[in-house]
């Protein structure tokens, strides 16, 4: 079990602020079946047609996440939300790449419900769970390739420090083949009703299981509601 709990430095921004998180235990990560590769691909061209009539800042979960990073002191422009950095690739006719099926499935639902996504090697992360603002402290090494300066970002941190945000995660708790324990974040958006955020994070609980095994709890955690 892990507590996740929402630091006072975003929930005075965003008092609406929620994430949901769901916990895998015997998991099996491989690459990725048939299936998740074709849902992936229908999805990416899908996402371009309808991007050649309309604006990706129309898309209403890029529009609310822009939002939120503004309320929250962070510059959207320079710092892109994750699933927005995915939309704008896809426009620019860039596939998205496959890595294995932990990542490639937490890449459809980014796609599928247009909100940036986390998935962590559970066994790598270190005590409870904050969301919070980076402080001078937070830099890692990102699966991007660089290291991260996260001071003033959204990050998720444990007993180390931060390990993930919203923007870009970091190696140190990077999912693998050998990950048998995941926690996988849903950075939600603040406007969603709290019903409808419990069936979307039940409902990819159970695919991501369906498709690695093992078993799962979840749970919605809110500025007032910890986990």
């Amino acid at each position: 079990m892990v507590n996740i709990s929402i630091d006072e430095s975003v929930s005075s921004s965003v008092p609406q602020f929620k994430i949901g998180g769901v916990l895998y235990h015997n998991i099996v990560i491989s690459d990725s079946p048939q299936m998740l590769k074709g849902r992936l691909q229908f999805f990416q061209e899908t996402l371009r047609l309808e991007l050649d009539t309309k604006e990706i800042t129309e898309f209403e979960g890029i529009a609310e996440w822009r939002q939120t990073f503004k309320a929250l002191g962070i510059n959207p422009g320079r710092y892109r939300p994750s699933h927005e950095a995915l939309i704008r690739r896809i426009k620019q006719g860039n596939p998205l790449p496959l890595v294995h099926s932990a990542v490639d499935l937490n890449t459809f639902f980014s796609l599928q419900y247009s909100i940036p996504l986390g998935i962590y090697d559970f066994d790598k992360i270190k005590g409870d769970v904050t969301l919070r603002l980076g402080n001078e402290s937070d830099s890692y090494e990102g699966v991007n390739g660089r290291v991260n300066d996260m001071i003033g970002k959204l990050v998720s941190a444990d007993s180390k420090g931060a390990f993930g945000s919203p923007i870009v995660d970091s190696l140190r708790t990077k999912v693998t083949a050998e990950t048998t324990s995941a926690l996988h974040l849903f950075y939600l958006r603040p406007s969603m009703e709290t019903e409808e955020t419990f069936k979307l994070v039940q409902a990819a609980g159970k695919m991501f299981t369906q498709i690695h095994g093992g078993n799962f709890i979840h749970k919605i955690v809110t500025c007032k509601h910890n986990w």
